[in-house]
């Protein structure tokens, strides 16, 4: 029977026993057996032992068992992979440190998918580009520093270049590689036997593995300081931050001459086949990273990874285990507290201005309260939601005049029943006395289904449908100018930034005409409201005296 075979089998085996130790040690020494001759099958089926393990172990303490034969299959699992799989590597040079000090271990079930795998796509020649834009303290940087340190020993005659716009930030990277490397808490020393470090220079932030190169294994150095001669990039060219902040991101001049420092001290650096991975804050659609996106964002070669603090519906997208990441309460509070440019910047991911956009916020009109006296009409339209992630959006307007007051909404991407009988509670509340509904596929039924609901609960509103043939983007685009002169939105503060009223000027006030937009539910949902508004006024009879 060939090793193939063998792993199947002994694999129904564990899948039947999955706390057999003996099983799982069979398993593990057949990977290790096909290293030389059948190593990406080693490697792949180890991968696969080491995530089973994982769940066996914590099965076996729930078991009463002393799990201690699983635990040790576990740590030969993933020394096994270590060398050739990043997220391996991270879970096993960590194994000897307090679980308490583990950087990966708690943000393992985010960061594992959200960015790590990504890392390994670099590292194996599926990506040229990878950049990586999280909010602070997320651990984006200490995730690079790993990665440095795993790709030196990987090829250690291989120069990488790692760089920042301090040299702050830069000698951490340098203090960061070299703890890994040499602290016996990290096991760096398992994944990599033999390989020394041969010289180091902390003035000069090098380090070379091996033996002493020309060119160092790795060289940290600031952006604005000299590069002539010092090093070039055949492995990974690293840069953290090359923006020092929002101060800079606000003067193009500023971004301008950065770009033109990146291209010519750091890129240039680069050898045929090195690859660059870049982490920083979205300061602005014109720093290093939004040209970079604009360059090469439709490559098969390039990612580019931005995600925000919260989720559209405000709960934290990094709320890790153990106590060390963030809840929704501590995005809220940093919310409160920052201005809201550095706020979408740091934490959402939007730079400061947004190339194209269609509803810039100091273009709309605001208010605090609504005018005195009874409104000459409430009406409201409805952009149905199907299942899916669109969104379900219906805006309520008081109307005064030419002037419409969109005083509340919903805006919820739930289940299509949970937020048809939202629909149904906002209409009476606001004693809506007429709505239109889209017409497509499903708007028709569930216009029918809202009208009788709002009758039988007493409601006044007359619903109406209408079927849109238009585009939508040219929709959207070709309605903004009245929604600006004519649509007033509650002013910041009134409202909650995670509840619906944040989601929709959210959705709105970041919809570009340029590049990808991933909710485009808003815009279009107020160029209904544009077009249904209008049918009011547009077209009336007027009577007059006959002349003769």
């Amino acid at each position: 029977m060939d090793n193939v075979r063998l792993l199947d089998a002994i694999g129904a085996k564990i899948a039947e026993r999955p706390l057999d130790a003996g099983a799982y040690e069979d398993f593990y020494h057949i990977c290790l057996d096909m290293v030389e001759d059948e190593h990406d099958i080693s490697v792949c089926r180890g991968k696969w032992l080491a995530g089973t393990l994982a769940d066996a172990v914590p099965r076996a303490l729930r078991a009463g068992q002393i799990p201690s034969r699983l635990v040790e299959v576990h740590r030969k699992a993933l020394k096994l992979c270590a060398v050739d799989d990043f997220d391996s590597y991270l879970q096993f040079v960590e194994w000897a440190r307090d679980p308490e000090k583990r950087f990966y271990a708690p943000r393992r079930p985010i960061m594992h998918d959200m960015v790590v795998r990504s890392m390994q796509g670099l590292a194996d020649g599926e990506l040229d580009l990878l950049t990586v834009s999280l909010p602070p303290g997320t651990g984006k940087s200490t995730l690079g520093i790993f990665f440095l340190s795993w790709m030196m020993g990987r090829n250690p005659d291989a120069p990488n270049l790692a760089s920042a716009h301090a040299d702050m930030l830069t000698r951490s990277f340098y203090d960061g590689v070299m703890q890994i490397i040499r602290d016996p808490e990290y096991l760096w020393g398992e994944v990599f036997p033999g390989l020394i470090v041969a010289t180091t220079n902390a003035k000069e932030e090098t380090v070379d593995l091996g033996k002493p190169h020309r060119f160092s294994s790795l060289t940290c150095r600031a952006i604005n300081a000299s590069l002539t001669g010092a090093t070039r990039c055949e492995g990974i060219l690293y840069c953290d931050d090359l923006c020092s902040g929002i101060e800079e991101a606000m003067s193009r001049e500023r971004l301008d001459k950065l770009w033109m420092t990146y291209t010519n001290d750091l890129k240039s650096r680069k050898k045929l086949g090195a690859k660059e991975l870049h982490i920083a804050t979205r300061w602005s659609v014109y720093d290093v990273i939004g040209r970079l996106e604009k360059q090469y964002g439709g490559s098969d070669r390039a990612r580019f990874i931005a995600v925000p603090a919260t989720n559209d519906d405000g709960e934290s997208n990094f709320n890790y285990a153990y106590g060390v990441g963030f809840d929704r309460a501590y995005f809220e509070d940093m919310r409160s507290n920052l201005d809201s440019a550095s706020y979408d910047a740091l934490f959402m991911q939007r730079p400061i201005e947004r190339e194209g956009v269609l509803y810039p916020q100091d273009e709309l009109r605001r208010y605090f309260e609504l005018p005195p006296g009874e409104p000459d009409a409430i009406i409201a339209i409805c952009d149905t939601k199907d299942r899916g992630k669109d969104y379900g959006f219906l805006p309520v307007g008081y109307v005064w005049g030419n002037d419409y007051y969109i005083d509340d909404c919903v805006c919820d991407n739930g289940q299509p029943g949970a937020v048809e009988a939202r629909f149904v509670d906002i209409l009476l509340k606001h004693r809506v006395q007429s709505a239109r509904f889209e017409s497509n596929a499903a708007g028709g039924k569930i216009a029918e289904k809202i009208q009788l609901a709002v009758k039988e609960r007493g409601g006044a509103a007359h619903i109406t449908t209408r079927h849109t043939t238009e585009n939508k983007e040219t929709k959207i685009i070709v309605n903004s100018q009245w929604v600006k002169e004519h649509c007033l939105f509650r002013a910041e503060g009134t409202f909650k930034p995670s509840d619906d009223y944040g989601r929709m000027m959210r959705m709105l006030t970041t919809y570009t005409m340029t590049g990808k937009n991933p909710h485009d539910d808003v815009p279009d949902g107020m160029a209904m409201f544009a077009q249904y508004a209008q049918s009011f006024t547009a077209g009336n009879p007027v009577i007059l005296r006959r002349p003769f």
